[in-house]
């Protein structure tokens, strides 16, 4: 037994034994996942333990040679157990600690090396020329490439894809007319799932040839933002304000509860194209998960076509399609009050206005022309003459100024309900101040040719509007007073208003 002991027994023993044991500490306590393959080394690492054994028996026997062949097999099983649990290691407890993660083929490549290093090593004590191993196995590295071009070139193409981050296990991608999510990167192929639940095998090759795209990210889903943008089309009629149909839609798809819809970036709106008969729109979100992109989709349009129901819009047809169902007059004089009765509300709160009587109030509503602005659009410029006034109905609207020394400032933003141009409309006066489109607004126009009639036949209106000018002049000369230190007194621009007035409208 002591012969047996002493032949078993090396100065490496220790080292290999311990060396082995704090391995399997750390892998059993470190590693959650993979504890299969962590069995599996440690039976071959028993395994080899037994071959060296009886590597001992046969060297007490006095069968040298073949005690000699065992226990090299025996060492290099062993140093093949310990490079794969120091990979296990390095790779999968070490580094995910230190918050650093790699490619599962780069571990592969590492333990691979090794094996190849510690085989030549082993080679070397043997007695074997490595040189002329070398030199032969470069005519055999050659003749297998030939014949194996393609799978090389798939291990290679395996190997650069996750090396430099192109696809990773849970991405979202689109391979021609084909989508699906990535579940396994090999060294020769690459695996997706379809929606349809189909696992489709690409090989490696194929996709470092060709065009891939990854629509969302296995990183973006799981921390619930937009990762694929999506876009629903659908068309109104020019009747309805491009500004109003983008803003009413961005909205109500930014409000609504709809699952799988991103919060950030927020929906968006933007008119895409002037079609016959109707604008065409485009409604921008964020998917989260690109699983349930239809579903997704078909819930967005639901939202959509209900928010254009809610503003009495519709979804406009085709200029070709034959409209069966006449639109007769009772539909026109429907439509027809339903804008006169904005119109009317528009006029009611302005105190230009106030001391029209109804009547008078709904002749000018009549009258009015729509007038639409984006934002950014010049309503009215400093200078100009221009006989008519604006009624802001929704937006904002910029009133600058410009000084004499050419800098312009800004004197005060008009909200809905606001007029501007009524010095203009009353007197002919050119424009004191410039007017921009602070956002998408949406005005009335009334020019003088349509006020005409009315104040000339009941000239007291002039009167009692040339008191409200007269006092809005006045506030709107104390802002310019900052500005060109300049004082005006409001008896006397009430005259001098009265009678440009009576000059401009040829009243007696």
């Amino acid at each position: 037994m002591s012969d047996l002991i002493a032949a078993l027994w090396r100065d490496e023993t220790p080292y290999l034994l311990a060396t082995a044991l704090v391995l399997a500490l750390v892998l059993f306590r470190g590693l959650s996942a993979g504890r299969k393959t962590l069995k599996h080394s440690l039976l071959l690492f028993v395994f080899c333990l037994l071959l060296d054994t009886l590597g001992a028996v046969f060297a007490v026997r006095g069968e040298a040679a073949v005690a000699n062949g065992l226990h090299q097999a025996a060492l290099l099983g062993l140093g093949v157990v310990l490079i794969r649990l120091a990979g296990l290691a390095i790779f999968r407890v070490l580094l995910p600690a230190l918050r650093v993660q790699t490619p599962r083929i780069v571990e592969d490549i590492v333990v691979i090396g090794g094996y190849l290093l510690w085989g030549m090593v082993r080679l070397s004590y043997a007695g074997v020329e490595l040189s002329s191993l070398v030199a032969t196995s470069a005519v055999i590295t050659a003749v297998l490439a030939f014949a194996m071009q393609d799978t090389l070139g798939n291990i290679l193409g395996g190997l650069a894809l996750q090396l430099d981050n192109s696809l990773a296990i849970g991405d979202w991608v689109k391979v021609d007319d084909l989508s699906g999510r990535v579940v396994e990167i090999q060294w020769r192929f690459t695996a997706i799932v379809t929606r349809n639940g189909e696992k489709v095998v690409i090989p490696n090759a194929q996709l470092m040839k060709g065009k891939f795209v990854v629509v969302g990210s296995a990183e973006g889903a799981q921390g619930g933002t937009g990762g694929w943008r999506r876009w629903i089309g659908f068309n109104v009629a020019y009747d309805v304000s491009p500004a109003r149909v983008i803003q009413a839609v961005a909205e109500g798809t930014a409000e609504a509860e709809i699952a799988n819809v991103a919060r950030l970036p927020a929906p968006s709106c933007v008119a895409m194209a002037f079609e016959p008969g109707s604008v065409r729109y485009a409604l921008r979100y964020w998917l989260i998960d690109p699983q349930d992109d239809d579903a997704t989709d078909s819930a967005v349009r639901c939202h959509l076509l209900a928010t254009l129901q809610r503003n009495g819009w519709r979804i406009a047809v085709p200029d070709q399609s034959v409209h069966l169902v006449q639109d007769d007059q009772a539909h026109r004089d429907a439509v027809w009050q339903r804008e006169l009765a904005r119109r009317l509300k528009a006029l009611a709160g302005i105190e230009l206005f106030a001391s029209l009587d109804e009547a008078e109030r709904r002749k000018i509503a009549e009258r009015l022309a729509y007038a639409p602005f984006a934002r950014g659009d010049v309503m009215t410029r400093q200078g100009a003459t221009a006989h008519w006034l604006y009624i802001v109905v929704s937006g904002e609207a910029e009133v600058w100024w410009q000084a004499p020394d050419g800098e312009r400032r800004l004197v005060s933003r008009l909200p809905p309900g606001s007029i501007f141009g009524e010095m203009g409309l009353m007197t002919g006066a050119p424009r004191a101040a410039t007017v921009v489109a602070g956002s998408d607004a949406e005005c009335y126009r009334l020019d003088k040719a349509s006020f005409e009639d009315i104040i000339h036949e009941r000239q007291a209106i002039a009167e009692s509007m040339a008191q409200i000018l007269a006092q809005r002049q006045h506030a709107y000369g104390e802002t310019q007073e900052a500005f060109r230190k300049e004082q005006h007194l409001p008896v006397a621009q009430r005259a001098d208003i009265l009678q440009r007035i009576r000059d401009f409208f040829s009243l007696a």
